[in-house]
């Protein structure tokens, strides 16, 4: 997905445009990277197409609704795929269980910081499904991460989103 396509939709459809868009990038789902759907809803709300409070409203709803889909998919059959994947990489075993590891440990204050790594964020709720964290534990340190990250990129396209791409001539 390129940015005349998110744009055109956005356009289109507006503010349900940008939460399918949103929580498909939540479900990790490729071709929705967060780096231009969240600036591109971050400019949309700074040109007044939408208020900033309702882009981070939505975005919130769909990262959360995204990152739940995962949680349950990992707490239902997570253990199932997990042991087909490790017989087909058993060299992935250390590393998956390092990660596992740590979410003991750290539990929702290593889910709250993950949600903030790339890569890391939207592929974390399926080991905490796994681990069975309570529910609404993970469901709070998730949304505050996702609201962390979606405050960055949203905001950065809020308050530079005319500057970079004036200076780019887009």
């Amino acid at each position: 997905m390129n940015l005349d396509t998110i744009t055109f939709y956005f356009t289109q459809y507006g503010a349900i445009a940008i939460f399918v868009i949103v929580l498909l990038e939540y479900m990790n789902l490729p071709g929705f990277p967060a780096g231009i759907i969240m600036p591109l809803s971050g400019i949309w709300a700074a040109k007044g197409n939408i208020n900033f409070f309702w882009v981070m409203l939505i975005t919130l709803a769909a990262g959360v609704l995204g990152s739940w889909i995962l949680y349950f998919l990992g707490r239902t059959g997570g253990n199932l795929l997990l042991e087909k994947y490790l017989k087909k990489f058993p060299k992935q075993r250390e590393a998956i269980e390092k990660n596992f590891d740590m979410i003991r440990q750290k539990g929702c204050f290593g889910i709250f910081l993950s949600k903030l790594i790339p890569m890391v964020r939207t592929l974390i709720s399926i080991p905490a499904g796994v681990l069975k964290i309570n529910f609404m534990k993970y469901t709070v340190s998730s949304a505050l991460g996702v609201f962390v990250w979606n405050l960055v990129f949203v905001g950065a396209g809020y308050f530079l989103g005319d500057a970079v791409f004036n200076y780019l001539h887009i």
